[in-house]
């Protein structure tokens, strides 16, 4: 865990919730990239909500498709207890992140799967704020 030079801003704090070992492995890549502490990358949504939960979290990348709770019932928890918390939902389906509003309504920007790492990280980059890398 890095400490903040004093004075300087402190880090973005990323969740990231996928229950693919390899898609979660590249997420945890791209928020490298883009500068962000991952706060908690988990295989399943109830873990990334307990994450959420914990505080200090800027952003929650989450997976629509996952064992126990899903991401949008993650992001709807997030909206209702944690509003600050910006979300980034991650699905192979345009039309589960398109469909009725579900997603709109619950989120701040998605994602569609296969992405690269760099796409990943420039929106994560773009959703915090943090301009161009370094």
């Amino acid at each position: 865990m890095s400490v903040a030079a004093p004075g300087a801003p402190a880090r973005k704090r990323v969740v990231i919730a996928d229950d693919d070992d390899d898609i979660r492995g590249l997420m945890v890549i791209a928020a490298g990239r883009a500068g962000v502490d991952v706060a908690a990358a988990v295989d399943n949504g109830r873990d990334a909500l307990d994450a959420v939960r914990g505080g200090g979290v800027d952003l929650a990348v989450l997976d629509i498709s996952m064992p126990g709770l899903n991401g949008v019932e993650v992001a709807t928890a997030i909206r209702e207890e944690a509003a600050a918390t910006l979300i980034l939902m991650v699905s192979a389906s345009v039309q589960l992140l398109t469909d009725h509003g579900v997603v709109a309504d619950r989120s701040d920007a998605f994602i569609v799967k296969p992405f690269s790492p760099r796409v990943l990280s420039n929106r994560i980059r773009e959703l915090l704020g943090m301009g161009e890398p370094a």
